[in-house]
């Protein structure tokens, strides 16, 4: 069963449209780095039989979520998923909010600026803003996954997650990582930094030093921002210069993100 269904328990699974989540799944198999995919390697990705992603891959095609290339017999994402990314960007009053204040405060001190929510075992980002001035291994662009149980973004979504859903993820991460008893260790300090600090920082790449915190965004929760730089200084240092502007942006985002959803409730009441 979908890690999902696992973390939100098995009643939810008998409401689901299976056909539709199974189609859901073959689209979720195209990755960067994985652009075209044959029905062998789609079936092998999301565990489901050869003759449902068959028929799936089809169906998909017609609908015009995927295109089919007949000379290499495998698959590609169409046009319209990127059309459905746009929308739910530019549709967003989060993103709204954020993106200039985020663009400014990168701008000003000429770091890295990022936005994510938690999508499974990962984190995705949503905007990424890139003003840092020494180069970094990584390039960083909206909708890029980065690992929840390694990054500053994924330990402070930790922080705020469900104690369900965050139990969940350590079972998953226990069977797959021998060195889960370290990462659970560094998991466990970050979470109890975010709860006395409202951050925690993390060096995973080599020279890149993060910092994130979450948002409290009135009901809503799973939004985190992020501030990273490349850099020779150890993390201490750099979150001791960091950890105020990144506190300061996002005390703004959430006034500035009230605002908006203010706003929209006014003229829907006016409606």
């Amino acid at each position: 069963m979908l890690l999902a269904l696992e973390i939100h328990g098995k009643e939810m699974a008998s409401t689901l449209n299976r056909s539709l989540e199974r189609g859901i799944e073959i689209l979720r198999a195209f990755r960067p780095g994985s652009a075209l995919l044959g029905n062998g390697e789609i079936a092998e990705r999301t565990g489901l039989s050869p003759a449902t992603v068959s028929r799936l891959t089809q169906t998909l095609v017609v609908a015009g979520m995927l295109a089919h290339d007949r000379n290499a017999r495998a698959y590609r994402l169409a046009a319209p998923v990127l059309s459905l990314a746009h929308a739910m960007r530019t549709g967003s009053l989060v993103l709204q909010a954020a993106a200039p204040l985020m663009r400014a405060l990168a701008e000003k001190l000429r770091i890295n600026v990022g936005l994510a929510v938690a999508d499974r075992t990962e984190m995705v980002y949503l905007e990424s803003i890139r003003y840092n001035r020494r180069a970094s291994l990584r390039n960083v662009v909206s909708g890029q996954r980065v690992p929840i149980e390694l990054t500053s973004l994924g330990r402070a979504w930790l922080a705020v997650a469900p104690a369900d859903v965050r139990e969940a993820l350590y079972a998953d991460f226990a069977a797959r990582r021998a060195d889960w008893p370290r990462l659970h260790s560094d998991i466990q300090k970050a979470i109890a930094n975010v709860q006395q600090r409202g951050w925690c920082a993390t060096s995973w790449q080599p020279e890149v030093v993060a910092l994130a915190t979450p948002l409290k965004l009135g009901v809503e929760w799973g939004y985190v921002l992020n501030v990273s730089v490349s850099s020779t200084e150890s993390p201490g240092d750099v979150a001791a210069e960091l950890h105020a502007p990144l506190l300061a942006l996002s005390a703004k985002i959430t006034r500035a993100v009230d605002a908006r959803e203010l706003a929209v409730s006014g003229r829907g009441n006016a409606n």
